[in-house]
């Protein structure tokens, strides 16, 4: 008995490692915070500009009344916010990964990180091209559904590299795009929720379920 104890004490340690090897294990819960408080207020800033003449445009139905320079003023602008979101959240991110593989004495940049960081890229950079091509078109209540679309297949696709509890969130993400599609009138807050909420949400969880008793 005492044994076969062993055994399987070694078989755990060996698959621990394995898994160590072949995934991404230093995402902090804390990084899906930040960004899920970073996406909340960046919606904030349009919801606010929404309130101006020019950016009511944004009433998705009523888009084909505005003239190209309104529209322009809205690809600006939205180009603009979407590109602050995405660089904070993504330098907060970085740092609270950072800090957390090295508390863990992990290394951030190895042949696991690389290969997520690669299944992630390639949905995020058509996805980006993609909505570029919808504002450029004026399609602009489209390239909300579309950044959840995209980010939840990049999610979905890089979630084998990493803990499962990426797949549920890609779902969530996938989700939400779909339903916003549908739902036109509502595409910021349908933004907010999958980039804010889920994020803060799943964060939490994160770090409730691998972190708190190790930071």
């Amino acid at each position: 008995m005492h044994e076969s104890r062993e055994h399987l004490q070694t078989l755990t340690e060996i698959r621990s490692m394995m898994e160590r090897s072949s995934k991404f294990l230093s995402l902090s819960g804390l990084s899906g915070v930040s960004a899920g408080v970073i996406a909340l207020a960046g919606a904030a800033v349009v919801y606010m500009r929404l309130q101006t003449d020019v950016f009511k445009a944004l009433s998705y139905q009523r888009l084909e009344l505005y003239d190209d320079a309104a529209h322009q003023a809205i690809r600006e602008f939205l180009v603009t916010v979407a590109v602050v979101v995405l660089v904070a959240a993504l330098l907060s991110g970085t740092y609270f990964t950072v800090r957390k593989a090295r508390n863990q004495g992990l290394s951030v940049w190895n042949s696991s990180s690389q290969r997520l960081l690669w299944a992630l890229a390639v949905p995020l950079a058509t996805g980006g091209i993609f909505c570029l091509g919808l504002l450029y078109y004026n399609l602009i209540w489209m390239a909300f559904p579309a950044t959840l679309i995209f980010y939840g297949l990049a999610l979905l696709n890089g979630s084998k590299y990493t803990v499962r509890d990426v797949e549920s969130l890609s779902y969530c993400e996938i989700a939400l795009g779909l339903l916003s599609l549908f739902w036109p009138g509502y595409n910021l807050l349908t933004w907010a929720v999958g980039f804010g909420v889920l994020h803060i949400v799943y964060g939490m969880a994160m770090y409730y379920k691998y972190e708190r008793n190790t930071a």
